[in-house]
C-alpha cells in the first residue's frame, strides 16, 4: 500500500500567505501541515488563506492539525481560513461545528462558504 503524499507550496504577499496543499492529509502527512502553520506564524503573517482545491483526501487527524493551528492563530491576531475544502471535509466540519475556528469561507453543498 503506497504511502498517502502531500505537497506543500507556500506563496506570501507581505504579511499574507497563500498556502496551496495537493494530495492526501492524514495522520502521517499532517505535521506537514501543522509545520506550514507554524512557520506563518515564526514569519508574522497576518492572513493565512490554504487552498485545499487539489487536496483528494482529509481525515480527522488532517482536521486536527488545522484545529490545533487555530487556537495559536488566534491568539498572535493572524486568521487563518481554508478555502475549496474535498466534500467529506466540508461535511465534517459542518457536523463538528468547528468552520468558525477555521474562519472557513467555503460552502458544503457546492464548494463555497459554510
Amino acid at each position: 500500500m503506497p504511502l498517502p503524499q502531500l505537497n506543500v507550496y507556500r506563496h506570501d504577499r507581505g504579511t499574507r500567505a497563500l498556502i496551496t496543499l495537493a494530495g492526501e492529509i492524514d495522520r502521517a502527512t499532517a505535521p506537514l501541515v501543522r509545520t506550514a502553520l507554524a512557520a506563518c506564524l515564526h514569519d508574522g503573517i497576518r492572513t493565512a488563506d490554504v487552498d485545499l482545491t487539489t487536496v483528494t483526501f482529509c481525515d480527522a487527524g488532517g482536521l486536527d492539525a488545522f484545529l490545533a493551528a487555530s487556537r495559536p492563530a488566534a491568539d498572535a491576531g493572524m486568521t487563518l481560513r481554508l478555502h475549496y475544502p474535498p466534500w467529506g471535509m466540508a461535511r465534517v466540519i459542518e457536523i463538528t461545528g468547528t468552520g468558525f475556528l477555521l474562519r472557513d469561507r467555503v460552502p458544503v453543498a457546492a464548494g463555497g462558504a459554510l
